[in-house]
């Protein structure tokens, strides 16, 4: 079945030739549909039901790579002068260091471990890039765009993260921490590891996300959605929610002791059979 899935994969990623961070990101979404599928059959779907409900979980790949331009294959590494890569690379980091305008274009491009700190890259588009551990630190970053983007240990401690897109990133053990993440939104992404410490969250959406083991203790959660969302192991303790959406996310597997939220979270958490013993109605 994993070939299956990884069938699937190609073909969504097909009309979009190559990009730099694909062969991380569609091995991130394999294992993470591959992990689905298998939930889906212990809970006793047979295999082709277990298959589409996966695949339809994956949501609409036009959604991931709306605004993200068409750009040709990048060149191969090899082709490339060695001494003028690394030229270029330190080039495009000191650029973003100083980066002031909004509505920059960075989609499709190799910028790992790039420093972004303090910039300001509102609607900025990162869409299908590898920034595995970047430093976004206190940016700016309202309205920006990370579809399909590698970010597995980036920091975003502080950022202004309002509206932004992650639909479909890898961001395995990001921090979030102080960041201002008012209607962002994380579909489909691999969230496992990420840390949100004080982080804002109002209208945020983790739809179909991978959230395994992530901590959200004594956050206060208002209108946020974990619609489809993995959370086993996902940590709830002593938080507040109010107008919180689980509908379809495992619950049983999260830990709720000590939270207070109203009474229709605390409804569509019963449904899922989560363990509601030590909890507050509101």
């Amino acid at each position: 079945m994993e070939d299956k899935l990884r069938q699937f994969l190609d073909k969504a990623f097909a009309p979009y030739g190559d990009f730099p961070s694909r062969a991380d990101v569609t091995k991130e979404l394999l294992a993470n549909m591959a992990e689905k599928y298998q939930d889906l059959k212990e809970q006793g779907m047979s295999d082709e039901q277990a298959y589409q409900t996966t695949v339809d979980s994956f949501g609409n790949v036009e959604e991931i790579m709306e605004h993200v331009p068409h750009q040709p294959k990048a060149q191969k590494p090899e082709e490339a002068d060695a001494e003028d890569d690394s030229n270029i690379h330190k080039m495009l980091k000191k650029t973003f260091k100083l980066a002031k305008s909004s509505r920059s274009k960075f989609a499709m491009s190799e910028l790992k471990e790039s420093d972004l700190s303090e910039a300001n890259l509102v609607d900025a588009d990162f869409s299908f890039s590898s920034l595995a551990g970047s430093n976004f630190d206190r940016a700016n970053l309202n309205q920006a765009k990370f579809r399909a983007s590698a970010l597995t240990r980036s920091t975003f401690v502080g950022a202004n993260l309002a509206n932004a897109a992650f639909a479909g990133s890898d961001l395995t053990d990001a921090s979030f921490d102080g960041a201002d993440l008012t209607d962002a939104k994380f579909r489909g992404s691999s969230l496992s590891g990420a840390t949100f410490k004080g982080a804002t969250l109002s209208g945020t959406s983790f739809g179909q996300s991978d959230l395994k083991n992530v901590l959200f203790d004594d956050q206060v959660l208002d209108g946020v959605s974990f619609e489809g969302a993995s959370l086993k192991g996902t940590s709830f303790k002593n938080a507040t929610f109010r107008d919180v959406s689980f509908h379809h996310a495992e619950v049983k597997h999260a830990i709720f002791d000590g939270a207070s939220m109203d009474k229709v979270t605390y409804a569509l958490l019963k449904g899922g059979k989560a363990s509601l013993g030590d909890v507050t109605i509101i």
